[in-house]
């Protein structure tokens, strides 16, 4: 991955200096940068490890406050077999999403608009990874196990062992980190929430392309749920800190440009 993300940025470059065609370096490396950055953001987050006793069951416990029962939820879901295969076609689409929209806005000459979709994706990441380091959870799906005809059925991306090893890591950290061992650590805030707006939001120019990511990404609250082995409570902390982020990286970019513009009007 991460060559494929160096090769990126190498092609974007070519495309800035020696064949200018600034659409196409806007789109090459931005592509590469997101890569990398998931890259680096993915190895910081297992460096935190071990983080010691999870708050897993305050998390249970809120969604049940809202009504909300995980288990429950899943054995709904496999009485609808057809259901099943679309949730997790559309929980695996994520990141390609995410790839798609920087190559849209990148294609689209859209600078502007890639950079705030660029910041705010890492500064979505850093809170979620300070959040889960400060609250540090895993999954509900480490606490239920699943009937033989609902796991068949349902099939989750993350299932009972892949919770009982995410407790086991939060409690006794990890030795080697591998691209093919790493797990998604984090549960509250759901980061796949946070992509999913992403996708949205920064479609929703793009008037051919944004109803169909908005039908996909509805799709992908319930297969967040059942795929991705999250609580109600995690979807809506993912909003809450997408939004804090687009906040924020707006705010940045203003006053960068705000900056810029002060010292262009002083020379």
């Amino acid at each position: 991955m991460s060559a494929i993300g160096l090769t990126a940025i190498g092609v974007g470059q070519f495309y800035r200096t020696v064949r200018p065609e600034e659409k196409i370096a806007l789109a090459a490396t931005a592509s590469g940068l997101f890569i990398l950055f998931t890259i680096v953001g993915s190895v910081f987050n297992y460096l935190l490890l071990p983080v010691g006793e999870l708050h897993d069951m305050a998390f249970i416990v809120l969604d049940r406050a809202f009504g909300f029962q995980w288990l429950d939820f899943l054995n709904a879901t496999a009485e609808v077999p057809l259901l099943s295969p679309i949730l997790r076609v559309v929980y695996a689409s994520s990141q390609m999403q995410l790839i798609l929209v920087v190559l849209l806005l990148g294609f689209r000459g859209e600078a502007r608009n890639l950079h705030q979709f660029l910041l705010c994706g890492m500064i979505s990441a850093l809170i979620a990874i300070l959040i889960w380091w400060m609250f540090p959870n895993s999954t509900p799906a480490a606490y239920y196990v699943l009937s033989d005809e609902t796991a068949r059925i349902v099939q989750p991306a993350v299932d009972h062992t892949y919770g009982l090893e995410l407790v086991r890591l939060a409690k006794e950290g990890v030795r080697f980190i591998s691209p093919r061992d790493t797990l998604g650590l984090i549960s509250f805030p759901s980061f796949h929430t946070v992509m999913a707006c992403l996708s949205v939001w920064f479609t929703r120019r793009i008037h051919y392309l944004f109803p169909i990511f908005v039908v996909i990404n509805i799709l992908m609250i319930p297969a967040i749920i059942i795929q991705g082995g999250h609580n109600l409570v995690d979807v809506i902390a993912g909003v809450a800190v997408f939004a804090t982020a687009l906040f924020s990286a707006r705010a940045m970019l203003g006053t960068i440009k705000s900056s810029a513009q002060g010292v262009f009007a002083t020379t």
